[in-house]
């Protein structure tokens, strides 16, 4: 199996896993009075295992983007030293405002 699609798999179980302490711990706060709501309803148990799906399914990419993003590629270019290219320097040049009024800001 390709290692990106090991870390893909990976990821996404990681996801789930913080989508059920996130269902979990809204179901222990009784966030929105969501406990009495899951408990006292028909079908109470569809709406946690939907929560926890559609909650594990963000959380997965989330971990996946944010595990893609923070790799680092051999080939970039390290030609600059905090945010400035090497060997260029900067310079002071002045700037003279004009008088003139602009078109939408006449004088009355």
């Amino acid at each position: 199996m390709p290692q990106l699609i090991k870390v893909y798999i990976r990821q996404c179980l990681v996801g789930f896993a913080l989508s059920a302490v996130f269902v979990g711990t809204l179901l222990y706060f009784d966030v929105v009075n969501l406990w009495h709501l899951v408990t006292h309803t028909d079908g109470g148990y569809l709406a946690v295992v939907l929560l926890w799906i559609f909650n594990g399914i963000v959380f997965g990419g989330v971990q996946f983007g944010i595990t893609i993003m923070s790799l680092k590629s051999d080939d970039d270019d390290d030609d600059t030293h905090r945010g400035r290219p090497i060997g260029l320097t900067p310079i002071r040049v002045e700037a003279a405002a004009s008088r003139k009024p602009h078109h939408g800001m006449s004088k009355r």
